[in-house]
Parts: structure tokens; C-alpha cells; sequence
């Protein structure tokens, strides 16, 4: 990306990807995220990393979120949250209204390996509407809306094993920590469920990927 390049990071979590743009490009970038926890842990990031950046963070339902009057980004992002605008296609018409001509619009979005167990969709109280049929699915969806898909970055099991594994440890530790907690009982017991979940059916049956589109 060129210096200054304009970013719109919507779910930003902790802030990771918006400060390690700024790290590599020097990009003007703003994030918005529901959890004031995040946003303060996103600022202290980007204070201790990128200081001198000029990186916004904003405490919002990103759904609400309007650019200025008249902005529009050169890149816009929504990686693993496309709940937010009712699903996978929602998310993109609304990431493609807030990007400039040529730019660029990222979505993470899982999709089917297979067809899902009914007793997965129960047990996880999900649809199978929900997601796409498939990979190609994802990136035919992109494609009708207008966009042009440049590029797929789609996730090993390997990826997926250590994304999951690492919220169990994390779990693991706190618990080892806090013990007093009383919000702990229910952490773990979400934790045993979430680990069955993965390791009896998900494994398997889902994929995922971030998708890059470039708008005409």
C-alpha cells in the first residue's frame, strides 16, 4: 500500500492488523469494535508501536458506523465478523459503499467442506444457510456483487488447530490464575463445549478464508 493510504478496519478487535499496517505503510487507519476493552487495548497498542501514527479507534456496533460525508477508503476490512451487517453478502455491499473506486475490500468468512452434521448445527444452534456451499461460493458471491476477487488466503487445519488450541491454553491459564473469578464455571464449561464442538464436527465440515476483492 502507498504511505497515507486510507483504512477502514471494522471489528478490530485488539487492533493487530490496522497497527501492523501501519508498521509496513504508514497508512491512515481507522477501527471501530463493540468492546470498550478491545478499543482501549487497540490505543495502547498502536501508542507503544506505531506512536506516530495516525490511527483512530472508535467504541461502536460497527453496523452504526458512518464514515465522514464523503469518505471513501482505499481499503476496507472485516475479518471473521460478518454477523455485524446480517451475514457474508450484507458485509460486502456494505464495505463496497464505504471503499473508493479501486480500492480494495477484505472479508474473512468460513464456508462448508462438506454437509454439516444436523446434530453440529444443533449442537452449535447455527443454520447451514448461514454459510456458503463452498470456497468458490464465497468468492462467486464477492464477484456478483460487482467486485473483482484478487486473491485467497485459505486456512490449513493446521491454521485452524492452533487458532482454537491457543483459546484453550489461554483459557487454561486464567483459570490457573483466577481462581476466584465467579464468571469462571461458566468460561470453562463454555470452553468444554466449544472444544467438543470443534473436535467432533468442525474440524471437518468447515473451512475458512479471507477474501480480497478490488472494487471497478
Amino acid at each position: 500500500m502507498k504511505p497515507n493510504s486510507t483504512v477502514l478496519d471494522i471489528a478490530c478487535g485488539k487492533g493487530e492488523f490496522l497497527v501492523r499496517l501501519a508498521e509496513l505503510y504508514r497508512i491512515t487507519g481507522v477501527g471501530v469494535d463493540i468492546s470498550p476493552y478491545f478499543i482501549k487495548e487497540a490505543q495502547s497498542k498502536a501508542k507503544h508501536r506505531t506512536p506516530n501514527a495516525p490511527l483512530a479507534f472508535i467504541q461502536l456496533d460497527a453496523k452504526d458506523y458512518k464514515p465522514p460525508e464523503g469518505l471513501l477508503f482505499d481499503l476496507t476490512a472485516c475479518i471473521g465478523a460478518t454477523w455485524i451487517w446480517n451475514g457474508y453478502k450484507g458485509t460486502i455491499e456494505a464495505l463496497k459503499n464505504m471503499t473508493r473506486p479501486v480500492g480494495t475490500v477484505i472479508v474473512g468468512e468460513p464456508y462448508w467442506l462438506k454437509q454439516p452434521d444436523p446434530a453440529y448445527l444443533k449442537a452449535d444452534n447455527m443454520k447451514k444457510e448461514t454459510y456458503a456451499e463452498s470456497h468458490y461460493d464465497n468468492v462467486k458471491i464477492g464477484e456478483q456483487l460487482g467486485l473483482t476477487c484478487v486473491y485467497t488466503l485459505v486456512s490449513t487445519k493446521q491454521d485452524f488447530d492452533h487458532y482454537e488450541t491457543l483459546t484453550w491454553m489461554a483459557i487454561t491459564n486464567y483459570a490457573e490464575t483466577n481462581p476466584t473469578d465467579p464468571d469462571l464455571p461458566q468460561i470453562l464449561e463454555r470452553m468444554k463445549h466449544e472444544k467438543h464442538v470443534y473436535l467432533q464436527w468442525q474440524r471437518d465440515t468447515m473451512g475458512w478464508a479471507l477474501y480480497v476483492f478490488r472494487k471497478p
